[in-house]
């Protein structure tokens, strides 16, 4: 990407405040976390018991799995995407390029468990995967204006509460989400670290 192409993407980036991008962020997964828990409440249920760990492993399996899966098809549209098609505005960079990797890990944390606690474990029970992943895909705004990380966002979301179903506990999308946050923050730091 040329330097012309960068400053462009990241243009509306430049605006937010490293303060600012991790107050909004904590703001929005504890509202996440607030709503997510209210609306479990509601239904009637306990939303500790949807936090209770399996007695075996095989939720991992599920949440590495899928991970891999997404980390292979995420690879493919690095390599065949076109890059103004890939572009979140510079959010991602923003947030993780100085970040140590424990705030990495507790971001990665906190948004696996507050997003799939509202997505998989209220939403999901009320409206079921897909119009769970319509909704999913929506929240993540910044994508919006390209349909390939959209269409991708959805796709993501659905195969979460694909394994969430599968495996009968709330885990699975949690690991699987984790990771790829994870990972892929601790991949944005190192490219950021290198282009500079």
């Amino acid at each position: 990407m040329t330097n012309k192409k960068k400053n462009k993407s990241r243009r509306g980036a430049v605006r937010l405040t490293d303060g600012m991008l991790l107050a909004n962020l904590y703001l929005t997964q504890g509202l996440t976390l607030l709503v997510g828990t209210a609306w479990i409440l509601l239904q009637g249920r306990n939303p500790l018991h949807l936090l209770d760990l399996p007695s075996g492993p095989e939720f991992l399996y599920w949440g590495f799995g899928f991970a891999t899966i997404m980390f292979f098809v995420d690879f493919l549209m690095t390599v065949w995407g076109r890059e103004e098609d890939l572009d979140d505005g510079g959010i991602n960079a923003m947030l993780f390029r100085s970040r140590p990797l424990w705030h990495i890990f507790v971001i990665a944390a906190m948004v696996s468990i507050c997003e799939e606690l509202l997505f998989r474990g209220a939403i999901q029970y009320h409206l079921g995967p897909y119009w769970t992943s319509i909704l999913f895909a929506l929240i993540h705004i910044r994508y919006l204006k390209h349909w390939l990380p959209t269409a991708w966002v959805f796709a993501s979301s659905y195969g979460l509460g694909w394994i969430y179903l599968q495996s009968g506990t709330l885990w699975a999308p949690i690991v699987c989400h984790f990771l790829i946050d994870f990972i892929s923050g601790i991949m944005i730091k190192r490219r950021e670290q290198k282009e500079q």
